[in-house]
């Protein structure tokens, strides 16, 4: 019994070490670049020397910046809504109905989860080319949209996966139709996974540089696209203010998440 004891407190001891240290993995590249950006000296210094704001005053003074920043927030809050749109009725589809080639639809609509994103950005960019609306805010919709949708999809399929059919069946034995049924009975039930997987879609789409690239023009360039071209030439904490504003944005969205739902009862389902 001791042994059994022991073991059980050594392998619950072991597993929290591994959590804590791939959480410091994570957190820690964070850290440097959040730090960074509030040195004073003129180059990339961690432990910051100093403490100042002027990285972040110029880069809200640039217009370019400002202009990037807005376009990948209308950007990534446009491809959120057009991925719920289609992957909620794609997820309740594919869960609720039996057709031939099923599965192959389903593993078409999930692909982009596996694909490499540069694959998926040329792609794109070819089949824009040849549809011709290449280089446009159309372009880096449609991009963005192929690319988060199946973490909407698959997290509503995850939620539906439990979801008990015989409330639906009883909301219609008392005159609900199919819409109120949807509106009323599923979406409340299966709401943990759709958030979820509408704050997975937003902050991809956010956060992407690979297809945005090949859909990006000097007149519009989402942030990741403008920071990624600016580090190419100049290393100075600007850049570490612009990193750290997109974190401030992404960790933002989580805790609206935890605010409207609450992140244990968002994940708990999906």
């Amino acid at each position: 019994m001791r042994l059994h004891l022991r073991s059980s407190i050594a392998t619950h001891l072991a597993l929290g070490t591994i959590g804590w240290l791939a959480l410091a993995f994570l957190l820690l590249p964070l850290i440097v670049v959040i730090g960074v950006s509030f040195t004073e000296t003129p180059y990339l210094k961690f432990p910051p020397q100093g403490f100042t704001l002027k990285w972040y005053a110029q880069f809200f003074h640039d217009t370019s910046y400002m202009d990037a920043f807005w376009l990948s927030v209308v950007l990534a809050t446009s491809a959120t809504l057009l991925a719920l749109l289609l992957g909620i009725p794609a997820g309740l589809v594919v869960m609720r109905r039996s057709f031939p080639g099923r599965q192959s639809i389903a593993a078409i609509f999930l692909s982009p989860l596996i694909l490499p994103m540069i694959v998926i950005g040329v792609a794109l960019l070819q089949f824009a080319t040849v549809a011709g609306f290449a280089r446009s805010f159309f372009a880096l919709l449609v991009g963005h949209v192929v690319v988060v949708m199946p973490y909407v999809m698959r997290t509503t399929m995850a939620s539906l996966h439990s979801f008990d059919l015989s409330i639906e069946e009883a909301a219609q034995d008392l005159g609900a139709t199919s819409a109120e049924t949807f509106f009323l009975v599923t979406l409340p039930q299966i709401k943990p996974g759709v958030v979820a997987g509408g704050l997975f879609a937003f902050i991809t789409s956010w956060i992407n540089v690979e297809v945005s690239i090949f859909h990006s023009r000097q007149e519009f360039l989402t942030l990741p696209v403008k920071l990624f071209n600016y580090v190419q030439f100049n290393i100075d904490p600007l850049i570490a203010a612009a990193s750290a504003v997109t974190i401030y944005f992404a960790v933002l969205a989580v805790i609206v998440l935890d605010m409207m739902i609450g992140l244990e009862k968002a994940t708990s389902r999906s």
